[in-house]
This record gives C-alpha cells, sequence and structure tokens, in this order.
C-alpha cells in the first residue's frame, strides 16, 4: 500500500511539472509574441505620451462634469468625460496619422482630423438646447461641452499641464458663478428667459 502511494504521489509531481514546465513556455512564447507584435506600436505610442494625455483628459473632463452632475444638468459627469477624452483621441489619430501612417514630416496640417471635431461637438450642444413654453434652457450646458471639447484638444496636442488648469479654472467659475446668481434673486435665470416669437401671419385668400 505505502509502494502504491509513493508511485501516485510521483506521478502526480511529474505531471504538476510538466504543467508548470508547459505553462511557464507558453507565458514565454506569449510574452514574446506581443512584443514583436505591438512593440513599434507601443513605441510610438509612448513618444507621443498617450497615456499620460489621455489620463489627464479625462480628469479635465471629469473636473467639469462633477460640477455639471451636481446641478443636475443633463450633459454630466460621464459625458463630459467621454467628450474631452474623444476630441483628445481625435486629435492623437490626426497627429499619429500624418506623422507614422501617411510619413509625412511634422511640417504638415495633423489638424485636419481634429478640426472636425468643432463642428461634431456642434450637433451635441444643439442636442442639449431647446425650448419649452417660451423658454430656452441647456445654452450654458451646450458651451460647457464645446468648452470641454477645446480642453481635450489642448491636451492632445502636448499642453497637459495647461489645459488642467483650464478645465480647473472652469470648473470653479461654473460653480462659484451659479452660486453668485443665487445673491441677485431678482435677475432671470437663463432657463426663466422669455423667447420673443413673432406670431404667424395668417394668409388671406
Amino acid at each position: 500500500m505505502k509502494a502504491l502511494l509513493e508511485a501516485l504521489l510521483a506521478v502526480a509531481g511529474s505531471f504538476t511539472n510538466s504543467i508548470t514546465s508547459f505553462g511557464e513556455k507558453c507565458t514565454a512564447a506569449s510574452v514574446d509574441w506581443f512584443w514583436r507584435t505591438f512593440a513599434s506600436e507601443i513605441a510610438i505610442l509612448d513618444a507621443h505620451d498617450v497615456v499620460l494625455r489621455m489620463f489627464v483628459a479625462t480628469l479635465c473632463g471629469a473636473l467639469v462634469g462633477l460640477e455639471r452632475e451636481a446641478a443636475a444638468k443633463p450633459a454630466g459627469l460621464r459625458t463630459n468625460v467621454f467628450i474631452c477624452t474623444g476630441s483628445a483621441l481625435f486629435t492623437l489619430a490626426g497627429i499619429i496619422g500624418w506623422e507614422v501612417v501617411a510619413g509625412s514630416p511634422p511640417t504638415s496640417d495633423p489638424m485636419r482630423v481634429a478640426a472636425q471635431i468643432v463642428t461634431g461637438v456642434g450637433f451635441l450642444c444643439a442636442g442639449v438646447i431647446y425650448k419649452s413654453n417660451e423658454q430656452i434652457t441647456g445654452i450654458t450646458t451646450a458651451a460647457t461641452v464645446w468648452f470641454v471639447s477645446a480642453i481635450g484638444m489642448m491636451v492632445a496636442i502636448g499642453f497637459p499641464l495647461f489645459g488642467f488648469l483650464v478645465a480647473l479654472t472652469s470648473a470653479i467659475a461654473l460653480f462659484t458663478l451659479g452660486r453668485f446668481e443665487r445673491l441677485f434673486p431678482f435677475l432671470p435665470k437663463e432657463k426663466e428667459r422669455p423667447v420673443a416669437c413673432r406670431p404667424k401671419k395668417r394668409r388671406t385668400p
């Protein structure tokens, strides 16, 4: 019985060693394949500080989005984060695309792709502005969306500190100015400003 148990333990140990050796070989092969496949891409991303710029863009969008979320606005935290990060990603795509994929020198126009962000964000801004009962709401939120996209572009082209300071300043301004307006209740709020609508002229038969 003792000999049988020893034999079983020896077989189990041999099987465990073979599994461990196979796992180590697979891990080494996977790591080698990963670096052979993505080494050039990682080098390009590292040269442009993509991780840092995307992180700062996300942080900038969150700073402004937190104030909008606290004010219960349609474009809150997630919307501003995605707009700022998406703008930075489009800008980086334009820069890397011109320098790496197209093989153009840095003196080319790398902002051709990023320039379309202004147009695309304009459609988003139009979506948060709406009229109800002769009143317009969402103008400040739309301006914030447009502003956040500009911050993302600024971070992506290589000015993360400046973009962060602008985002921090704008978040403080939105927070303080909103409270400052409450000190003057006689001033009409944005959502209470009436819209002058001309009555339609009836066509005479």
